[in-house]
């Protein structure tokens, strides 16, 4: 890979960004109803990608100052000073979510598309502008930019929502917090230098660890009823793997609140989301 390759993957965040467009093909699986075709959904997939792509790069040119502050972060592009945080990359970022909207609405519908849009806000505005440097309910409200993606999608389908698609998407908003504090835990010294309040700064290790444990019990709960919901027996068999392993590496963060410990919650974390997305798409895939 380039190093110009490197730097805009970096800047976009499109590991992130691939994470929330799968989110919304959970959406389309769990939605019942005939869908916009295979082309619609891969053009939905990259819509989400790219409003999501949008999202990342605002996030870090608004926060080069701050990115430079923390070693998890200073080596992307804008606090580097490989990029130049100027006003041409506003532009283009807010022509990539108007672009990912109008597309969304024209291969699907409305509700599709302002669920869209709605998700890179919420991540640019809500998250990245207001509530980051504030507050440790950052990740507790700015989680909602990933239920949006679940909402997308589902819309796609049929705006009227399903119950199916109601329950993944309160699933993505009770994930992201605590996958993300089990980050913030493991980096906790750089978050405070930085003075980003994220629940372990603010609170300490071991309450974040508890919050990440019932956050893990919930999680698991939910995402078996989904599967039993939608009668699909992959999801529940894949749900209950996943949320097992996660509840229990929480526990063990709660043992030892660590960055050993933090990382495995983090990895175990996306595991399970991984599942879950997998087997409602098997599901539909197979019904």
């Amino acid at each position: 890979m380039s190093i110009a390759t490197r730097e805009l993957f970096s800047l976009f965040k499109l590991r992130i960004g691939v994470v929330i467009a799968v989110t919304a093909l959970g959406g389309v699986a769990v939605q019942p109803g005939r869908g916009p075709g295979w082309a619609g959904v891969a053009l939905l997939f990259l819509c989400v990608l790219v409003a999501s792509a949008a999202a990342g790069a605002f996030n870090q040119w608004w926060e080069a100052d701050l990115d430079r502050l923390m070693k998890r972060t200073k080596g992307r592009p804008f606090a580097t000073g490989a990029l130049t945080p100027h006003a041409g990359w506003l532009a283009l970022i807010i022509a990539m979510v108007l672009l990912s909207g109008l597309v969304a609405w024209s291969i699907s519908n409305g509700p599709a598309a302002i669920y869209t849009v709605a998700g890179a806000l919420v991540y640019a505005v809500v998250y990245t502008v207001w509530l980051k440097r504030r507050t440790w309910w950052n990740i507790v409200i700015g989680g909602l930019a990933g239920s949006f993606a679940v909402l997308a999608g589902a819309a796609a389908v049929d705006p009227a929502l399903s119950p199916q698609a109601w329950l993944l998407t309160i699933v993505l908003f009770l994930w992201t917090p605590p996958h993300f504090w089990s980050l913030a835990i493991a980096f906790r010294d750089d978050y405070a230098a930085a003075g980003v309040p994220m629940l372990p700064v603010a609170k300490g290790d071991r309450i974040a660890a508890w919050a990440i444990t019932g956050h893990a019990v919930a999680l698991l709960i939910l995402t078996v009823a989904l599967g039993l919901m939608s009668g699909g027996w992959v999801t529940t068999v894949l749900a209950a793997l996943g949320g097992i392993w996660f509840v229990v590496e929480a526990l063990r963060l709660q043992l030892q609140p660590n960055r050993s410990r933090a990382m495995r919650s983090f990895a175990a974390s996306l595991v399970e989301l991984s599942l879950v997305l997998i087997g409602v798409m098997v599901d539909a895939a197979i019904a």
